[in-house]
């Protein structure tokens, strides 16, 4: 599997700030890759540096064979990106959002219309695709935002953190969607985002602090690097729980273990199997992961 993206030793300072900082990384084709990190942690900055919309003071930034200043009206041509914030004109229906956003890429007449008629089809918004930008719901017009960035089948999609304050069903229709294209297109997926939940599928992650990776894997090996197991033991007292000499946490109606890997959850298991009668094994979440890492929590704040 190539590498679709490759950074190296990039850096971007901002006066005296030093928001990148001597950063590579790789993200291979097809995968789904997390790049995570506190607001003021480099991501944007690093995002708009391979978007073209930022110079880099050093380092490399290589897209899909393509360094991003000496080629980069390829490199936007197969970059597809669903900002923050959405970049939609608001006053314009639906249908002449995308028209429009067709036309920069060359895309006019009957293929246009055609390629809006699939994305409607794909996401949902048929219903509404002659309502002004303006008019639509916040779950609606980031439906918009995807189609806007997949209008021209990009071979990279960027999302900045795409589902904040999405409703559930919104959230789940949308990552559906994406995980459809990824299957059928082979598409890279590069997401930031403060889900956990979403970053737990990525196939790869890189957590970034202070413009500096801080710690990368895939979501396994960074739970087994930071976090502990945890074993939910049913119908045991706390004297038994006690004498197996490990952390536990009294809950309602069951007792939670805290074991340092599931070699170690194994062994207790083996070694008391009149105790071990009903039970569950979880490993630790990339909240814990981040937290651990950092020292601080996804939305900023100092631990």
């Amino acid at each position: 599997m190539k590498n679709i993206i490759e950074i190296d030793r990039l850096s971007k300072s901002f006066g005296d700030v030093k928001a990148v900082k001597d950063l590579s990384f790789r993200v291979r084709e097809g995968e789904l890759f997390a790049f995570l990190g506190v607001n003021g942690a480099g991501k944007s900055t690093t995002i708009n540096i391979m978007c073209g919309q930022l110079s880099k003071d050093g380092g490399t930034v290589t897209i899909d064979g393509n360094d991003t200043e000496k080629n980069a009206g390829a490199v936007k041509r197969g970059l597809g990106v669903v900002f923050q914030n959405s970049v939609l004109d608001s006053a314009l229906s639906v249908y002449d959002n995308l028209v429009s956003r067709a036309a920069l890429y060359g895309i006019t007449g009957a293929a246009a219309k055609a390629r809006i008629g699939e994305l409607a089809a794909l996401l949902g918004f048929g219903d509404f695709i002659k309502r002004p930008v303006g008019k639509l719901s916040g779950g609606q017009r980031r439906r918009i935002d995807i189609a806007r960035a997949l209008i021209h089948k990009p071979k990279i999609l960027v999302l900045d953190e795409p589902t904040t304050g999405l409703d559930p069903q919104t959230r789940k229709t949308l990552w559906s969607v994406i995980a459809n294209l990824r299957k059928t297109e082979n598409m890279t997926v590069f997401l930031t985002t403060h889900y956990m939940e979403e970053a737990a599928e990525a196939d790869y992650i890189v957590i970034l602090d202070s413009g500096k990776i801080a710690a990368e894997g895939t979501p396994l090996e960074l739970k087994n690097a930071y976090t502990e197991d945890y074993i939910t033991l049913y119908g045991a007292s706390e004297d038994d729980t006690r004498a197996l000499g490990v952390k536990y946490e009294l809950m309602r109606d069951a007792v939670k273990l805290s074991v340092p890997n599931t070699a170690k959850a194994t062994e207790l298991i083996v070694a008391n199997p009149a105790l071990f009668r009903d039970y569950e094994i979880t490993k630790g979440k990339m909240d814990d992961v981040f937290l651990a890492v950092t020292g601080k929590k996804l939305g900023g704040d100092e631990k």
